[in-house]
């Protein structure tokens, strides 16, 4: 009897594979956890992850997300993470631009280009610190949260983050930041820039508070790119590195 009961899974498994694979993983999984404690009806239960509790399909979620986040750190938290990057690049505040044009019309311009790599550099040091922030709002994780985001929009994940860490590693970085262009001497360059520019005829005086900028446009980043591997995680079964993520999505 189990024998036979097992074949039919197998069967059925067969039949539903390309619907799982076009639907995405996240949907599927949030599908089958929709109607537990409420909820929008339940997808189709799958033989194929028949076996696993709903703690496995959460670990793994929390495995996916844990490989996503520390993909994004990397990426960012290391030399010209920030700098050489279009997408993420931090350009000088918008009203050093008139400073840096200014500079430029005397010969002078590549003082504001100096400037500018040492914010892109001070976002850089700080980025490690997401890492552990990052973990600790996974492993804070409950079911309820983990529930909305398999069933949620296609950045639920990201909002969640957003929602746990914004204020926190805000706090983390500033002083990083802060201390990072001190060290390698933007707040100098700074002060030396607008000297430079106060000394010409005519120019407005201009003010700007350069780590909340780095730490403004640090926090748009990291988020910007766990975006991108929500998406990505959303599409496939994940980078199966770990053993959890192969038992729940390598089937």
């Amino acid at each position: 009897m189990k024998l036979i009961r097992w074949k039919t899974a197998i069967i059925a498994a067969t039949l539903l594979l390309p619907a799982i694979a076009s639907a995405g993983w996240m949907d599927q999984v949030g599908g089958m956890l929709g109607n537990v404690g409420g909820g929008k009806t339940a997808a189709p239960a799958l033989p194929a992850v028949a076996g696993l509790s709903n703690s496995d399909m959460i670990a793994g979620l929390k495995d996916a997300l844990r490989v996503g986040s520390e993909n994004v750190v990397g990426r960012l938290g290391k030399t010209d993470g920030f700098n050489a990057d279009p997408k993420v690049h931090i350009p000088l505040p918008e009203n050093l631009q008139t400073v840096k044009s200014a500079l430029a019309a005397v010969g002078m311009g590549s003082m504001m280009d100096d400037l500018e790599l040492r914010l892109n550099r001070a976002a850089e040091m700080a980025t490690p610190k997401a890492k552990r922030l990052f973990g600790d709002a996974i492993r804070s994780m409950k079911f309820a949260d983990a529930k909305k985001i398999l069933s949620g929009p296609d950045d639920a994940a990201t909002q969640y983050f957003k929602g746990k860490m914004s204020a926190p590693l805000s706090d983390e970085m500033r002083p990083i930041v802060k201390k990072a262009l001190g060290q390698a001497g933007a707040v100098q360059a700074y002060d030396n820039v607008m000297g430079k520019y106060q000394s010409l005829p005519f120019m407005p005086d201009v003010k700007d508070n350069l780590t909340q900028h780095v730490v403004q446009l640090g926090l748009a980043g990291i988020f910007h790119y766990m975006a991108e591997e929500e998406a990505a995680i959303r599409k496939n079964p994940v980078k199966r590195t770990t053993s959890i993520l192969k038992k729940v999505f390598g089937r």
